[in-house]
């Protein structure tokens, strides 16, 4: 009896709350280090880019809008979400070279890190606001709003974790994002497309792509309705790649080279960096009026 073929799953993108095929039909098939194939992922385009950061932008609007309290709830029902699924992730992990230790280590922290950037959402305005001196009869008040879409370039060594880190502070400052997951080590974060889509996220805040990382780079870095750009890898030729193509619309450029496994990166600067001042001007009183109409 001739052995049986088995049958590999397919792992569609995550873009505006659906699960498309890639537009272009492309797939490819990561291995782990036994050479066991992972399945079939997604080989996402320039066009499935560019179908995310409209799908990014639509979502902006009413996201940038919702209270701080509910955007802290809904990033605490994502680790409510992920708590629930541990042993799928921590098994995914594996399967993709880490130990069980390291496995269940990258889980504990993907839920604490969602859990920690939850409670800060209604805080960082309290940090970084501020009511200035002014020399004539004004308040003068500085207030953050976010910067808009995000494309997170996710860490290529860190399946879950990598992409955790810096997408809880870029949507609890009120941004959404486009992430690139990592090539080699995809499996985790089509998963966490899931969680995401039970938390009562909005279709099109996060969206998530699979693919080569040299295909999307420059696309990402110069697509014109992209604000701001995360980096979390340590090359510098596509920093300085990202950086030039960056130029045209003035996008926002931030790297990090944090070790994801500390808590170097758990604090509200991160938010910050997404961030855009607004600066109000108010009277103190109108000229000429009564002030015991005040």
């Amino acid at each position: 009896m001739s052995e049986r073929i088995n049958i590999l799953k397919t792992y569609k993108i995550y873009i505006g709350g659906s699960f498309p095929r890639t537009e272009s039909g492309r797939f490819y098939n990561p291995i782990n280090s036994k050479k066991a194939s992972l399945g079939n992922f997604c080989l996402s385009s320039r066009k499935d880019f560019r179908n995310a950061v409209v799908a990014a932008r639509k979502a902006f609007g009413d996201w940038s809008d919702r209270t701080a309290y509910n955007r802290s709830q809904i990033l605490y029902r994502m680790a409510e979400v992920l708590e629930g699924r541990r042993d799928q992730f921590i098994a995914e992990l594996i399967l993709q070279d880490s130990s069980k230790k390291e496995a269940e280590k990258e889980v504990n922290l993907s839920i604490d890190r969602l859990v920690y950037f939850a409670g800060w959402c209604d805080k960082y305005q309290q940090i970084f606001s501020s009511v200035n001196p002014v020399a004539s009869s004004h308040f003068n008040f500085s207030a953050l709003e976010p910067t808009g879409v995000v494309a997170i370039v996710a860490n290529q060594e860190s399946s879950l974790l990598g992409l955790v880190s810096y997408m809880a502070p870029i949507i609890a400052g009120g941004n959404t994002c486009v992430i690139l997951a990592s090539e080699n080590k995809p499996f985790c974060a089509i998963s966490f497309a899931e969680v995401l889509n039970a938390s009562d996220l909005p279709g099109g805040v996060v969206n998530i792509l699979t693919g080569k990382k040299p295909e999307l780079l420059s696309q990402m870095a110069s697509h014109m309705d992209v604000n701001a750009l995360c980096y979390s890898d340590a090359i510098q030729e596509e920093l300085i790649q990202i950086r030039e193509l960056s130029i045209d619309n003035l996008k926002r450029v931030r790297s990090y080279k944090y070790d994801l496994s500390l808590t170097d990166v758990e604090h509200p600067y991160i938010i910050n960096d997404y961030q855009e001042v607004k600066t109000t001007w108010h009277p103190i009183e109108v000229i000429g009026a009564s002030k015991s109409a005040y």
